[in-house]
Formats: structure tokens, C-alpha cells, sequence
């Protein structure tokens, strides 16, 4: 059946490409042979010297529609769903599409473009990143704490050492999914480092381990995921994460464009060197999805709720986070990306009786933007910018922070 379907969309797509290119009075009959020899890879299930064959057409021949739309299914074949969506996106925009080859591609989009057990089961992402940031280790905006109460209040300057520093730094990163047993269950590995080039104490390395396994009961479906994690700091075990979260999205009858989904996550941090701040997390919330032709928004409201171990300053806390985050491709090498979060936490009591007299109140707001410029397929350079603004009522607590990286990303090689 799968060979059926490939010899079909082949056939539409060769009737595309003589219904929408003039005649040529000079076609190279190399060119030719080199798309029937494509054509020919992509229906015996050998995608990767298909698209290595239509990349050449393409770049010789950029109002080959026939060629465009083989390549995009070379890359679903491959998994790379990002691509071959680009690319069908490039077909939709450049060329009058029949009925016939709008189904096909609306096919493809449905199949998850590959899903990774038709890569032998393993996906891809390797980064190297080198960036600045103006405070790596969160230092104090105002160089004065106030510690007393009342008559006895007394002003202090922070030691050098408590306010921001700067500095460069390097990163790798890298992601890993492969399917366990059937393509509804997931493996997922995450591992990070980051390398300051002077502030080495706040040198960072992290890894994460999770299953990921989705349910369809009727119309409703159901992802479930559950993680283990480890952060390191200065070379030393700061957090041990444990993590259960569950996305939910029920059948309403919204308009096409629209899906709408709940959330919901149970997180539990150590602190092995500070256990006194160890802490469970619930989050409920929702998640709204806004699907145009080139473009993606996601807005997100959570209702937050600290479960503090009883020595941790302040106690318990509760809060909530919202975020509006958007995607959007230029055109079919260079994506776009804007962020805007903003998180409010506040403790149920005082901060330290008699010290700092107080209730903590903490509202963090972070802006985002980035661009990825698809150098090849495979290979992107990504540009981001991040910035931070830590308000709070504990002047100890509060700071400000700037960060621009540059990102060499390899996937799905």
C-alpha cells in the first residue's frame, strides 16, 4: 500500500511539473535522467539519494514544482519534518497546486512526516553555541541590603562578589528520541554543558531521561510523560529533579486554526548541598495553539503551587506563568522566533523573622527572539537574544540580566 501511494504522488507530481513549467527548447537530457533516476529512489524507499538528486534539480531549475514537491516527501520519508514542511510550504506558495497533489501533501503532514521508527527509530540534535551573558551569576541590582526592622534597621554594601558579573561562554547541548516498542511511546535523552570563560564556578552540565507515551480514547488524546533529571554546578551535584506531567486536549469544536489543551505537572527538586530548599511543584493550566499557513502562536496560562520542605525561608509558595510564544517562516531558509514569559511567585511567610521582616515576592519577565538561517539541509545557524528582569521585593534577590548567543545546529543526520 505505501509503494501504491509513493507511484501515485510520483505520477501527480510528474503531471505538475509539465503542467506548470513552460516548455524548454534546451533540457538537458542529464537533467532528466537525473530526476527519472530520483523519481526511481524515492518509489524503491531509498529517500536519502532521492534528495540528494532533487537538491541538484532544484538549485539548477528553482520553478521545477515537480522537483519541489519530491524533495519535500524525500525529507518527510527521512523524518525531518521541520524541512518538509518548508518545503511543502515553498510548493503552496510558488505553484497553483490540483486537488490532487494538495492531498498528497495534506497525507504527508498527517503521517508526522516519517515519525522516527521509519529513520530506524533514532532523531537527532547536536548544537555548539558560543554566547555572552551580562550577569552569570544572577548578582543583586542594588549593591545595599537593608537587614532589621524598625528602629534597628541597618543598611548594608554587598560584597563584590554578590553583584553582577559578566562573561562568555561556550555550550553543547545535544537531544536524542528514538520509539520503544510502537510509535505511541518515546525514549527522550537530554544533555547540556556550559563553560564560562573567567566565572568557573558557575560552570553548568546537566541530563535528563524521559518516556513519553501518547493515548486516543475516542476524540480525546492524551500524552503522558514522566522524567529524571540532574544539574550540576561548579563540577558538584546541585539538583535532582523527578518529574510527571500529563497534556490532555478534549474535543472541542474549535475553529480549524485553534487546539486547545490541558496541562497539567508534578515536579519534585532536591538540593543535595542545600536541602533545606528541596520543594514540590504542582502546575495546572492550558494551552492554546493558533495554526496559519507559515506561522505558529502558543499562549499559556499555569496556576503554580510550591509544596516547601519546612526549613526553606519564606515557606510555601504560590504563584502562577504565563507565556505567549510565536514561530513563523520568512521564507524556506530562515525561521523566526519571539517569546514573552512572565512568572509571579509569592511566599506564604516572612522571609527570616527579625532579619528580613518580609514576605517574598518575586515576578520574573523574560523576552526572547531568535533567528534560524538553514544553511543546508540538516545544518542551521540560530542568532538569540534573551533578556532577563528579575523584580522583588527583597533587593538581595533582585537582578537583571542580558544574554546573545550564535548556534551551529546539526538534526536528523
Amino acid at each position: 500500500m505505501k509503494r501504491f501511494l509513493a507511484w501515485s504522488v510520483l505520477a501527480l507530481s510528474t503531471c505538475l511539473a509539465h503542467a506548470q513549467e513552460p516548455a524548454s527548447p534546451a533540457s538537458p537530457s542529464s537533467q532528466e535522467a537525473l530526476y527519472r533516476a530520483a523519481l526511481k529512489a524515492l518509489a524503491e524507499g531509498h529517500p536519502e539519494q532521492a534528495s540528494a538528486m532533487l537538491e541538484q534539480i532544484v538549485s539548477q531549475e528553482p520553478r521545477f514544482a515537480g522537483a519541489w514537491l519530491d524533495l519535500a516527501i524525500s525529507q518527510c520519508e527521512l523524518g525531518n519534518a521541520a524541512d518538509a514542511e518548508r518545503l511543502f510550504g515553498t510548493l503552496e506558495r510558488r505553484f497553483a497546486l490540483p486537488p490532487g497533489i494538495g492531498e498528497a501533501i495534506a497525507h504527508y503532514r498527517g503521517t508526522g512526516c516519517g515519525k522516527p521508527a521509519e529513520r530506524k527509530g533514532a532523531v537527532w540534535l547536536l548544537a555548539a553555541t558560543r554566547g555572552r551573558d551580562t550577569n552569570v551569576n544572577q548578582g543583586a541590582s542594588d549593591p545595599h541590603l537593608t537587614i532589621g526592622t524598625g528602629s534597628n534597621q541597618t543598611v548594608y554594601e554587598l560584597d563584590a562578589s554578590f553583584l553582577p558579573k559578566a562573561d562568555s561562554y561556550s555550550q553543547a547541548a545535544g537531544s536524542y528520541m528514538r520509539p520503544i516498542g510502537n510509535l505511541d511511546t518515546n525514549f527522550i535523552g537530554q544533555l547540556y554543558a556550559r563553560r564560562y570563560d573567567h566565572e568557573r564556578v558557575q560552570d553548568t552540565a546537566s541530563a535528563l531521561g524521559a518516556l513519553e507515551h501518547t493515548w486516543q480514547a475516542g476524540d480525546w488524546r492524551v500524552r503522558g510523560t514522566a522524567a529524571l533529571g540532574y544539574v550540576t554546578l561548579d563540577h558538584l551535584l546541585y539538583q535532582r529533579q523527578r518529574q510527571v506531567q500529563a497534556q490532555v486536549t478534549p474535543p472541542f469544536k474549535l475553529p480549524a486554526p485553534l487546539e486547545f489543551s490541558l496541562t497539567a505537572n508534578l515536579n519534585r527538586v532536591n538540593y543535595p548541598t542545600r536541602p533545606a530548599y528541596d520543594g514540590t511543584t504542582v502546575e495546572l493550566g492550558g494551552t492554546l495553539n493558533y495554526r496559519a499557513q507559515h506561522s505558529l502562536t502558543q499562549a499559556t496560562v499555569t496556576r503554580l503551587h510550591d509544596n516547601s520542605s519546612s526549613e526553606r525561608p519564606g515557606g510555601d509558595r504560590n504563584g502562577w506563568f504565563g507565556s505567549v510564544q510565536w514561530y513563523g517562516e520568512v521564507n524556506d531558509r530562515f525561521t523566526l522566533e519571539a517569546g514573552l514569559t512572565h512568572q509571579r511567585w509569592r511566599s506564604d511567610a516572612v522571609y527570616s523573622a527579625g532579619l528580613i521582616d518580609t514576605r517574598r515576592l518575586q515576578n520574573t519577565t523574560v523576552l526572547r527572539a531568535a533567528g534560524q538561517w538553514h544553511l543546508r539541509p540538516h545544518l542551521s545557524l540560530v542568532l538569540e537574544g534573551r533578556d532577563t528582569l528579575n523584580h522583588e521585593n527583597i533587593s538581595l534577590f533582585q537582578y537583571n540580566s542580558r544574554a546573545l548567543q550564535l548556534s551551529l545546529r546539526w538534526d536528523n543526520f
